[in-house]
């Protein structure tokens, strides 16, 4: 069965912690594909805002 894993943090050093710890209970064979994604807005007084996230496609 295929299943997907999805990741969304505000900083890429909390998204790569999370994914790794996730990937290191899944076999190197079992990875489909890895998308990665990184929006920023931006916000009242020139704040801007990032999104990084990540969706892991595996096979269970």
């Amino acid at each position: 069965m295929i299943q997907v894993k999805l990741f969304d943090y505000e900083h890429e050093k909390d998204l790569e912690e999370e994914m790794n710890l996730f990937l290191e209970d899944i076999r190197d064979n079992q990875i489909v594909d890895i998308k990665y994604n990184i929006a920023a807005t931006a916000e009242e007084e020139e704040e801007q805002i990032y999104c990084f996230s990540a969706m892991v496609v595996y096979k269970k």
